[in-house]
């Protein structure tokens, strides 16, 4: 992963995948609140485990109002309680694609770290999302699995 705006990736890049870090959107001030006094920073070093999850929605989603799609991704599917109960085991990290470019290839990137002995809870909780009315709105999810090594 590189920050920054102009960052020119290295010339031995395969493929890029751009998003941007914006405002929340639908959290409640509560909720801000408690997120972030939760969640545990991205890079932890007994966080060897990680997943890339690529995200998009369909046009749908997209048509409903900001208030709408609250009403669903919260009230109705409990997205966010559902993550915080896996905090600060698994850490998160989202990226908005859509800001950038509506014909980007996802709205969303998802990058999330956790120990390997979190890795069944981390499993369950997206076992959970998955289940959700918020996900009968995806269009595309592609979720890659990481494992970083320790070399001594």
């Amino acid at each position: 992963m590189i920050a920054g705006l102009a960052t020119p990736p290295p010339a031995e890049t395969a493929w890029v995948l751009r998003g941007v870090a914006t405002n929340d959107r639908y959290t409640t001030r509560t909720e801000k609140t408690e997120l972030t006094h939760k969640q545990a920073p991205i890079g932890r070093p007994e966080a060897t485990r990680s997943a890339l999850i690529l995200l998009r929605k369909r046009a749908e989603w997209w048509a409903l109002t900001q208030d709408e799609r609250r009403e669903i991704l919260e009230e109705d599917s409990h997205h966010i309680a559902i993550g915080m109960h896996y905090l600060p085991a698994v850490a998160r990290r989202l990226l908005h694609c859509r800001d950038l470019d509506e014909q980007a290839p996802f709205d969303f990137l998802g990058y999330l770290d956790y120990a390997p002995e979190s890795e069944p809870r981390f499993n369950e909780m997206l076992a959970r999302l998955r289940a959700t009315n918020e996900w009968s709105f995806m269009d595309r999810e592609i979720d890659i699995r990481l494992t970083r090594t320790v070399v001594l």
